[in-house]
């Protein structure tokens, strides 16, 4: 099987590339061309990802002389935490360096639910970001790439030990747009979703885009099994172009239609969230055509009050909220107010690079 290595997968063990992020598949392949059997590959996938295991000699079930030549032609390299806050909320914030040590650095949470019932990472796919959300500080930053899978699953992996504790839930709503690294987010997705792997379950695994429309259709063909949230924000696509640029490639009637096909194709609700900007997004009228586009599938609403205060934009006030909360009530769809924990330490939603 080795000569269906390509040769992105060659040159990456050429180096001594780390194993997280590889699938069980590509595990086999490269044992297979050590003249190793396959359930050699199996151990290994477990080690890494059931057990976390962090160095060679953890692996007790293979042999000597394998765990040195992995040790001499592969790495476990982990991600440098450069900076870890903690909010009075329980919220706790990770600042992560590439394993390269390239300065190049991205953030993920731990929220935690006021019961505890609930544990979520949110996580991130690239450096910066290629759009620019203007109520997002991630915008503001250059884009400096895509993370690979390897990093992408080890935010999990270092977070959970350092917090000491398991996520119950994953969300690509971090640093960067996840369809435009759709491949690295879809293979990390796949490993933290593996039974054999991470484990967690696909509906506790979600996909957040601004409105990549052609990723969508992506998601929807190939069938994928995580929730899908769309970032929405504006019912009116001038008023969306406004605070979105994403609405110049990708028309907001393009977009519904796409979310429409997944909730008729893949039998599945999908999330609009949508944050609250007074005096942008939040008057009668915008939320009248927000009511209209949620009743045409199945869907929920997440609200999500401002937590930036770019362009004199101010976070609305409670009584603000509420009124238009109770706007969208004739939608008669499931209506989350998803507050804001950790924003005294700028994890927020739309914080994460904001100065701390």
């Amino acid at each position: 099987m080795a000569e269906f290595l390509d040769r992105s997968f060659r040159q990456e063990f050429s180096v001594g590339a780390s194993l997280k992020g590889k699938t069980l598949e590509e595990l086999t392949v490269l044992l297979d061309s050590w003249g190793e059997k396959p359930f050699r590959a199996k151990q290994i996938y477990n080690g890494l990802y059931a057990n976390r295991y962090e160095s060679w000699e953890q692996f007790t079930t293979l042999g000597k002389d394998l765990r040195q030549r992995l040790q001499d032609s592969t790495s476990l390299t982990k991600l440098n935490v450069v900076k870890h806050l903690k909010s009075v909320d329980g919220t706790q914030k990770f600042t992560f360096e590439s394993v390269l040590g390239s300065g190049k650095e991205f953030e993920s949470v731990w929220i935690p639910s006021g019961d505890g019932g609930r544990k979520t990472i949110c996580i991130s796919s690239q450096v910066g970001c290629t759009l620019n959300c203007k109520f997002c500080a991630t915008a503001k930053l250059p884009y400096q790439g895509n993370l690979k899978a390897s990093e992408i699953v080890d935010q999990v992996l270092q977070v959970e030990s350092i917090v000491g504790d398991k996520a119950t839930n994953i969300v690509f709503m971090g640093m960067g747009e996840p369809m435009h690294n759709y491949f690295n987010v879809m293979r990390a997705a796949n490993i933290l979703h593996d039974p054999e792997a991470i484990g967690l379950g696909a509906k506790r695994i979600t996909i957040s885009t601004s409105g990549v429309v052609n990723g969508i259709r992506r998601f929807i063909e190939r069938k994928e099994p995580y929730n899908l949230a769309i970032s929405l924000n504006h019912p009116d696509p001038i008023g969306r172009k406004e605070i979105m640029d994403i609405e110049e490639k990708f028309s907001l009637s393009e977009l519904i239609e796409a979310a429409k096909d997944f909730t008729k194709v893949l039998k599945r609700r999908i999330t609009f969230e949508y944050v609250m900007i007074p005096g942008v997004n939040m008057g009668e009228e915008d939320a009248k055509k927000l009511v209209r586009i949620a009743r045409k599938m199945d869907c929920k609403i997440n609200v999500i009050p401002l937590n930036t205060e770019f362009f004199g934009w101010r976070r609305p006030s409670s009584e603000e909220v509420e009124e238009f909360l109770r706007r969208l009530e004739p939608a008669g769809v499931p209506i989350l107010n998803r507050r804001s924990p950790g924003k005294d330490i700028n994890g927020a939603c739309g914080m994460l690079a904001s100065k701390s």
